[in-house]
């Protein structure tokens, strides 16, 4: 096994970069004294701090220490008995996977960092003093394989559900008389085993909903990804719906014995390194209890606008719109269009030590740090427009509700807006024009919308084509024409979806938002307060340079982002074509 470095050695990893990235001295420095302060590796504070990425750590260790690095791990290739010897706590807290035995018996490990010699010398005892040799990989890369390896995904899910039907008799009846039972219950329970194996292939699978649905014989199981939804096991055994549901609403901090009413939750979880927040809901219906688990990831990548698709000049014009001291925004949009984590990724970019930022949600989704979120409870009286005129008393700078639903949450935001407060906010509109005839058909002045109102952002989430599969083609006129494109005199490439291992087989791999944002300049605000229809409002918008839905997807479809079948799906035909 390898020795581990000198110290000196450590400092090497320094000089290495220097010389392989474009990190500068400065950098270099500013690195080490936060080292010194707070511990930890060099190169953690190097990649936290975002002057090098940990592809580049990995190069530059490969370079220190001689060792290969290991970019993908194929999990088929993985031995299992040797899996089998390392428990998975072991392997996620040292980023350590075993892969396979070489033909001279001695055993590859991926690992994250080689400088920990601990957990190496653990894992020679655990192979009984084989050589190990070691493969450096990163830690999103093991720890995905990890998952992979210890779930084998549906087939593990589907035995764990065979597990549970075999024991059913005495388990179901231990439930439906003393539900209590379950809080007793250990991690070997075949209930706890499957709702986990359910979980993690969720996680897998980058599911961004599990819909649990009781029929009259089976329980079906539909992942939701990239907003289709898919039924990747089979139905389990009806038997077990109760106490799958009860095991559900244990986790979220729900009443097991209330089954004639809708309750919602929240569970807080970590799989494969990654903390998930998700949010639970239960229906009545026929045959028993509808669950529907929403997982929310809480990572940067979710509060990012650089990740959420917008052009550049939208990038520009969104910079300025939220550095403004007050004004309304709204964004506009159907149910799971995205307009949450827009929201939220803008107040991510603002949010600082000098700014009181307070939001009032139904119900909370994304936490974010430094900021104090609120949700609405109408029960208790504690309603958008009652939880905002208590928010005006906190001397906020910025404030976010969650939606505008009525004409007296309309009118306090358009006060605090006029008094010196950012506002943000959502409409259900099809269109951005159509948020003003929306807040004038609430009873809202139109003056008064004239002069609150800076901008309207209405988008749609479109699946992007996986990169490892699309294929390129020459786009009809017909077709361009659909999508709001004047064809041109040459050839037009596009790409359409094919399907591979890596997309599942449905040619997308994830989700992208197109938008339209209108401006609210003094032209747009004299039609706004002359009550002028919304149609009249989006002409002039568009020809003050507005890019509508169509016509941002139609550039995402030329840009090789997304397909022209896509756009088609999530927007809505327009009488206005754009010249390329």
């Amino acid at each position: 096994m390898s020795e581990a470095p000198h110290p000196e050695q450590a400092l090497e990893l320094g000089a290495i970069l220097l010389g392989t990235t474009h990190l500068t001295e400065e950098q270099l420095e500013s690195a080490r004294a936060a080292q010194a302060e707070s511990g930890g590796r060099l190169a953690d504070h190097l990649i936290s701090s975002g002057h090098v990425s940990a592809d580049q750590v990995l190069e530059a260790l490969s370079q220190q220490l001689g060792l290969p690095v290991l970019p993908n791990i194929v999990t088929g290739e993985i031995d299992e008995d040797l899996i089998e010897r390392v428990p998975i706590a072991f392997a996620k807290t040292h980023g350590i996977l075993p892969i396979q035995r070489t033909p001279e018996g001695a055993i590859r490990v991926a690992v994250t960092n080689p400088l920990e010699t601990a957990p190496l010398d653990d894992l020679r005892l655990l192979f009984e003093d084989a050589e190990i040799q070691l493969e450096l990989s990163n830690q999103r890369t093991i720890l995905g394989a990890i998952n992979e390896v210890y779930d084998r995904g549906a087939s593990a899910t589907d035995a764990l559900a065979e597990d549970a039907a075999e024991d059913l008799d005495t388990l179901a009846s231990e439930i439906s008389q003393e539900p209590q039972d379950l809080l007793e219950a250990s991690d070997d329970s075949p209930i706890i085993k499957l709702v986990n194996s359910l979980l993690q292939h969720a996680v897998k699978e980058r599911a961004s909903d599990v819909h649990l649905e009781p029929f009259e014989t089976e329980l079906r199981v539909r992942f939701r990804i990239d907003d289709v939804l898919y039924e990747p096991i089979k139905p389990l055994p009806r038997s077990l719906q109760a106490s799958i549901v009860s095991r559900i609403k244990i986790m979220g901090g729900l009443n097991i014995a209330e089954r004639r009413l809708p309750q919602d939750g929240r569970i807080r979880l970590k799989i494969a390194g990654r903390d998930y927040d998700v949010r639970l809901s239960t229906l009545p219906v026929t045959h028993g209890e509808r669950v529907v688990l929403r997982l929310l990831p809480r990572t940067t990548e979710m509060t990012d606008l650089e990740r959420i698709g917008f052009g550049e000049q939208q990038m520009v014009a969104i910079q300025k719109l939220i550095s403004r001291p007050n004004g309304i925004i709204l964004v506009t949009g159907p149910t799971g269009s995205g307009k949450t984590t827009t929201l939220y990724a803008a107040l991510a970019a603002i949010n600082s030590t000098d700014k009181n930022i307070v939001t009032l949600d139904d119900p909370v989704e994304i936490q974010l740090k430094g900021v104090g979120q609120i949700e609405i409870n109408p029960k208790i009286g504690l309603t958008f427009a009652s939880g905002l005129r208590s928010i005006l008393r906190q001397d906020p700078n910025v404030i976010l509700i969650g939606e505008i639903r009525d004409v007296e949450t309309a009118e306090i935001a358009i006060q605090a807006s006029l008094t010196g407060h950012l506002v943000f906010s959502t409409l259900h509109t099809n269109d951005a024009p159509s948020a003003i005839t929306r807040l004038v058909d609430m009873g809202v002045e139109p003056f008064l919308v004239g002069s609150s109102l800076v901008a309207v952002l209405a988008q749609r989430l479109v699946r992007v084509l996986c990169k490892k599969c699309r294929e390129e083609y020459v786009a009809t006129p017909e077709e361009l024409k659909e999508i709001g494109v004047r064809p041109p005199d040459r050839p037009v490439k596009a790409f359409r979806a094919t399907g591979c291992a890596d997309c599942n087989f449905t040619g997308y791999r994830g989700r992208v938002g197109i938008f339209e944002l209108m401006l609210i300049d003094d032209d747009l605000r004299a039609l706004v307060s002359q009550n002028i229809d919304s149609k009249t409002i989006k002409q002039a918008a568009i020809r003050k340079g507005m890019r509508t839905l169509r016509g941002d997807g139609a550039l995402k479809v030329l840009q090789g982002i997304t397909s022209s079948a896509e756009v088609l799906r999530a927007t809505e035909e327009e009488g206005s074509v754009a010249q390329i």
